[in-house]
């Protein structure tokens, strides 16, 4: 989106504000699909958790794709978006049998990631077709907060328990029609990825009835000026190759399945926020922002870096400043970044924030959590209202503690 644009909505829709890019969403699920063009038969399962949005889940469903759901929550804003309960994948971590068999119950596709309910749900519902998580032990990203494949990982069942899934399996009698992994995001290494995906096809040969393989997605996206990112068209001519292959020798046209989310968002989004104050310390310039981790908390989080750049002043002469918030807590976005000359009353716009950015904004401080705006045929269209004080005050319940009778006996 051009600078002049962003401004704009910022001025019309006020800031802190969320803004997404429908034709950069597009074009990203249409990459991933030209990568696998070769596979006959491809799945894009949307990670929502990613931006949950209903005017994204919607544009993403009449694009083609499916939805990776995590919470019962997740899977009923699909339903309400219009996926088909069949385009609906289940993969939660921790989650108790009772809301997986609420579930099932909706028809969607089971994914089970631990020993202990596989062999309850198995148990109660031998007809109802389970994938399996498997954790292949391999790290394909980075950064261990957003790895989920290694040993100590809390998702998937290790590869070293094949025997235990196969002797529930067996004593059960349950239909086992899928299996997945999830090495985890920022995925810079594509043979390590291969390798990873090579021990998932030794897993699908012991279940005879599959239907899909899954391989997750965590698919790296530059996050500024010449970052590495994922090669998605080499990693779609290896993988493909030897997916099909695997079909070959399994004796059957499987579905190769992808639940890409920051992937396909992370590069459409924008986060505006207005400067209130520019802060001259001994050492450090701060930019100080009508927003903190409160709407943005990957920086605090994770350690992630957005882009941030003046778009009120983007030819003007670049100096050092720190970008912080306005929260009673260290909130720190920026540290000694260069960037274009600062003015009181500017609107900074983060890039990258189209994924785990609203979705993990909060109330904090008792702050409103922002608009979001979704740009689509040169045109903004407003697809969440700013909150307001009556949004704080509507789930809480007020108790006239002045009419209680102590009761702390004197």
């Amino acid at each position: 989106m051009k600078k002049e644009q962003l401004l704009n909505i910022a001025q019309e829709f006020g800031s802190p504000v969320y803004v997404y890019d429908a034709h950069k969403i597009e074009s990203q699920y249409k990459r991933l699909t030209s990568a696998f063009s070769n596979v006959k038969n491809l799945k894009i399962n949307y990670a929502a958790k990613a931006l949950s949005n209903i005017s994204i889940l919607k544009f993403l469903k009449n694009l083609g794709s499916g939805l990776d759901t995590v919470s019962i929550q997740e899977v009923q804003l699909g339903l309400v978006a219009g996926f088909k309960a069949q385009n609906i994948i289940f993969t939660p971590n921790g989650v108790s049998l009772e809301e997986i068999e609420e579930v099932a119950k909706l028809g969607v596709q089971i994914n089970i990631d631990n020993l202990s309910i596989l062999e309850q749900f198995g148990s109660k519902h031998p007809d109802i077709p389970v994938c399996i998580r498997i954790n292949p032990h391999v790290m394909a990203g980075g950064n261990t907060n957003i790895s989920v494949g290694h040993i100590d990982s809390k998702f998937g069942i290790s590869i070293h328990q094949i025997p235990h899934i196969l002797r529930i399996v067996e004593n059960t009698n349950m239909h086992i029609n899928g299996i997945h992994m999830h090495t985890g995001s920022d995925i810079l290494d594509i043979d390590v990825f291969l390798y990873a995906s090579e021990i998932l096809f030794e897993t699908a040969k012991n279940f005879k009835s599959l239907e899909f393989i899954d391989f997750g997605s965590g698919f790296k996206v530059p996050y500024k000026k010449g970052d590495i990112e994922t090669n998605i068209e080499e990693l779609g001519k290896k993988l493909t190759t030897r997916f099909n292959e695997f079909c070959e020798s399994y004796g059957k046209e499987l579905t190769l399945a992808f639940e890409p989310g920051k992937f396909l968002v992370s590069e459409a989004g924008f986060f505006l926020a207005k400067v209130n104050v520019v802060k001259q310390t001994t050492s450090t310039v701060f930019a100080q922002v009508d927003s903190g981790f409160n709407h943005l908390i990957r920086p605090m989080l994770y350690g992630s870096q957005h882009e941030i750049i003046n778009i009120s002043n983007p030819d003007g002469r670049e100096r050092f400043y720190s970008v912080v918030g306005y929260i009673c807590e260290t909130d720190t976005f920026a540290n000694n970044r260069r960037i274009n000359e600062i003015n009181e009353g500017d609107i900074l716009a983060f890039k990258n924030a189209g994924a785990y950015c609203f979705t993990m904004a909060s109330n904090y401080n008792s702050r409103f959590r922002p608009a979001e705006v979704l740009w689509y045929n040169n045109k903004a269209h407003l697809i969440r209202k700013h909150e307001t004080f009556d949004d704080l005050l509507i789930n809480q319940v007020t108790v006239d503690l002045s009419k209680k009778k102590s009761a702390v006996k004197k």
